[in-house]
């Protein structure tokens, strides 16, 4: 875990910034000794809301297959992938 004061923020952007970026880490940002705030690099951000909309897409799904939704086997998957994609 990064933690940094914001007096290192305010006062050095750039090599914050640069640690964001290489580490692909969140950085805690304190204020007074407490936490404040985290940065993140665009890309780090963008990776970690991609994982939470996969999880809620799985979540969802296995809600459905528990309230007794129509499922089909993995044979069943695949052809109908090659269908859409003209394998077949």
């Amino acid at each position: 875990m990064i933690i940094k004061a914001s007096a290192a923020l305010r006062n050095d952007y750039t090599s914050i910034s640069n640690l964001a970026k290489t580490t692909k880490e969140p950085i805690y940002i304190t204020k007074n000794g407490e936490g404040d705030m985290v940065l993140m690099s665009i890309d780090a951000f963008e990776k970690r809301e991609q994982v939470l909309k996969l999880r809620a897409k799985v979540l969802q799904a296995e809600e459905e297959r528990i309230s007794g939704a129509k499922t089909m086997s993995v044979s069943e998957a695949r052809k109908k992938l090659r269908e859409r994609v003209g394998e077949i």
